[in-house]
């Protein structure tokens, strides 16, 4: 789940709008000039760069889904191939026209998403990465992750992948429940899970496994089996999240009768102890991971580092030395392969303004257990420390955060509460 940001965080695939005005009708979304130019922040150095590729077609769009995803069996011509080769061809010329933007950067991680990745080929996986390893400044040992869903399994599949050179799966398993994962949606059932996972840990040495719990008609119990299988294929990295009805998706105008709130507060805490019991750590509000296996792209997401999303309706986080930037492509697959076949997949190049970025910074850096150091801060805003000095007041006064002279961090109850938390940091 990425995220996605249609994730609940800050996600390329579709995380918060920026509040900020655009750059001009006249001035190109890629000229570097315009970002370049003086401004009121002032960063003194650049975070770290993500890379983040949509793909966006899926077997079936699940109707909790608001992620951009289209399912290519009602967009295709009778008979029709997936088009690979078209739309590799619109991300290589999208990449090559965000170049200006990031000339002379390190990529430290890529992240492969959608929809249904997996869908596409391992011929396909290994020509879109070695397009990027042609244009790029990639790290010798960057973490490059595949989104796979079971529906998509194939005997060898994924050792292909992992040949094409993704060094890091993350699965898109949901549940082990028949019935639930029938009310989720998903095309696969209990079996293919297992047998991907399997196959997974073969392939890999490292992988996440994506669990939802409070699915409808769940119970303590079926929420508490769900974690116990999962945990019985020892996954070095778990992301957990609680099912939500989503804008926009079938599930928000069909609603299903989900747990009571209480239900869903006691089957956390079940899985926060049985992942604690197995050597996994919480260390996000939705992941958990045996030490050296965090994601270090979501990381990066999360300590507000940069990315540039590429893809159909991806969205980029975008830092310059006065200002920080937030690209956002085309959503419709057809259309972007148009557009971006000319260099202009981009429709939005928002500022973010100065009043945002310290509640831009909170949603992200606050879902980390560790929290941020001060310096972080000063560093990926270019704001001074007095822009957060009254909602830090505010959150410890009500028991979310804890601070020292270097670091703050949410504390349980701030994990809890981790949106009233955040909404401290809102500009007025």
């Amino acid at each position: 789940m990425t995220d996605p940001i249609g994730v609940p965080m800050s996600w390329p695939g579709g995380g918060p709008r920026a509040t900020a005005a655009p750059a001009s009708a006249e001035t190109p979304w890629n000229d570097v000039r315009h970002w370049m130019r003086p401004g009121t922040l002032q960063l003194q150095s650049l975070p770290p760069l993500s890379l983040y590729i949509h793909l966006p077609w899926c077997l079936k769009k699940c109707p909790y889904c608001d992620f951009n995803s289209h399912e290519w069996s009602a967009t295709a011509v009778a008979g029709e191939a997936l088009p690979e080769e078209a739309y590799l061809d619109a991300l290589r010329a999208d990449l090559a026209a965000s170049l200006p933007l990031i000339w002379g950067r390190t990529v430290h991680s890529v992240f492969i998403g959608g929809g249904t990745p997996s869908l596409f080929s391992p011929a396909a996986i290994d020509r879109l990465l070695g397009d990027v390893r042609a244009m790029l400044r990639l790290e010798a040992d960057a973490e490059i992750t595949l989104e796979a869903n079971p529906g998509t399994f194939e005997k060898d599949r994924f050792r292909a992948f992992r040949e094409a050179g993704v060094t890091r799966l993350s699965i898109g398993v949901q549940s082990f429940n028949d019935t639930h994962l029938k009310a989720l949606g998903r095309v696969h059932d209990r079996a293919q899970a297992m047998a991907a996972v399997e196959e997974a840990a073969m392939a890999f040495d490292t992988f996440n496994l994506d669990i939802m719990y409070a699915l409808p008609g769940q119970t303590l119990a079926d929420c508490e089996a769900d974690l116990r299988t999962a945990l019985s294929f020892a996954p070095p990295h778990i992301s957990i999240y609680h099912l939500t009805l989503e804008p926009n998706t079938y599930f928000a105008k069909y609603p299903p009768a989900l747990p009571p709130e209480d239900e869903a507060w006691d089957m956390l805490d079940r899985i926060t102890e049985l992942t604690g019991e197995a050597g996994l750590q919480r260390y996000e509000v939705s992941a958990y991971a045996r030490e050296g296996h965090q994601c270090w792209h979501n990381l990066n997401y999360w300590q507000f580092g940069d990315y540039l999303g590429i893809g159909a309706g991806a969205h980029s986080k975008l830092s310059f030395a006065h200002r920080v930037a937030r690209p956002v492509r085309v959503r419709e697959p057809r259309l972007y392969m148009e557009r971006a076949a000319s260099g202009n997949a981009v429709v939005s190049a928002e500022e973010v303004s100065r009043k945002a970025l310290p509640f831009e910074f909170m949603l992200n850096a606050l879902r980390l257990k560790e929290g941020f150091t001060l310096l972080q801060f000063m560093e990926r805003t270019g704001l001074p420390l007095s822009s957060i000095a009254a909602g830090l007041a505010q959150a410890e006064q009500k028991g979310l955060i804890a601070r020292d002279a270097v670091r703050v961090w949410p504390t349980e109850r701030g994990f809890d509460f981790l949106s009233d938390l955040q909404e401290l940091f809102l500009a007025d």
